[in-house]
C-alpha cells in the first residue's frame, strides 16, 4: 500500500535539519487523503490579512509556540486553527527535510499526514482564502513543475522550483517541500522520480 510505503521511506530518510541564527522554527502539515484510488493533497491559499506570504499558496502551518511540546504539535495545532482538521484525525506518516524561507525568517519543518477523505474542513477566514485539492498525479504531470535558477544563500546555491496548477503558482519554500514530497511519493508508488531529483538535498 502506498501510504505504508511512504511511512517506511520516511522512517529510513536521513532528515536534513537546519540551524540558522535569527530564523524562527515553524512547522507545516502536508495533508493528503485518498479518494477514488487517487491521492489528493490539500493546499491553502493564504488571505490578504496575514502578516507573511499574503495571497500565496502554502501548506497549513505556522510558527512554533512555547506551549507546543514539539514541532509536530505545532503543525497539528496550526492546521486545526487554519483549516479545522482535528489532530486526532491525522495519521503522521513522517517528516521531510527542513527548508528556510527567504523573506519571512522561518525554518520550516514539514510533516506528512494522512487525513480522512471528505473531511468537513472549517476554514479560518482571517488566515485562509480557500482550499486547493490537488491530485498528486496532476502535480506529477509533465510541465507542472519547472526548475528555475537557484538562489544564493550564505554562499550556497539553493534550488528553486515553480509549480503551476489550475493557473496558480506554488513558489519558494512551499515548492521545495512539495518537490521533495512528490519524489518520495513517486518512490512509494513505484513511479520514476522527477528529473533533477531534490529529495534529501540540503536547503541552507
Amino acid at each position: 500500500m502506498i501510504n505504508n510505503n511512504i511511512r517506511e521511506i520516511l522512517s529510513k530518510h536521513k532528515k536534513v535539519s537546519l540551524e540558522m541564527p535569527g530564523k524562527q522554527p515553524s512547522a507545516v502539515l502536508i495533508p493528503i487523503y485518498v479518494k477514488d484510488d487517487r491521492h489528493i493533497l490539500v493546499l491553502t491559499l493564504r488571505s490578504q490579512l496575514v502578516h507573511h506570504h499574503k495571497g500565496e499558496i502554502s501548506f497549513p502551518g505556522g510558527g512554533y509556540h512555547p506551549l507546543d511540546m514539539n514541532l509536530q504539535q505545532t503543525a497539528l495545532r496550526e492546521t486545526f486553527e487554519e483549516i479545522g482538521v482535528d489532530p486526532g484525525q491525522v495519521d503522521i506518516l513522517g517528516e521531510l527535510d527542513d527548508s528556510a524561507t527567504m523573506g519571512s525568517g522561518f525554518i520550516i519543518t514539514p510533516f506528512v499526514g494522512l487525513i480522512p477523505a471528505d473531511y468537513p474542513f472549517k476554514i479560518s477566514d482571517y488566515e485562509i482564502s480557500k482550499l486547493i485539492h490537488a491530485p498528486l498525479d496532476d502535480l506529477l504531470a509533465k510541465g507542472c513543475c519547472q526548475s528555475i535558477a537557484p538562489i544564493n544563500r550564505d554562499g550556497n546555491p539553493v534550488r528553486q522550483f515553480i509549480f503551476t496548477y489550475l493557473g496558480q503558482q506554488v513558489i519558494g519554500a512551499t515548492a521545495r517541500v512539495l518537490r521533495q514530497f512528490l519524489d518520495i511519493y513517486s518512490q512509494a508508488a513505484g513511479l520514476p522520480t522527477q528529473e533533477n531529483n531534490s529529495s534529501g538535498e540540503k536547503q541552507r
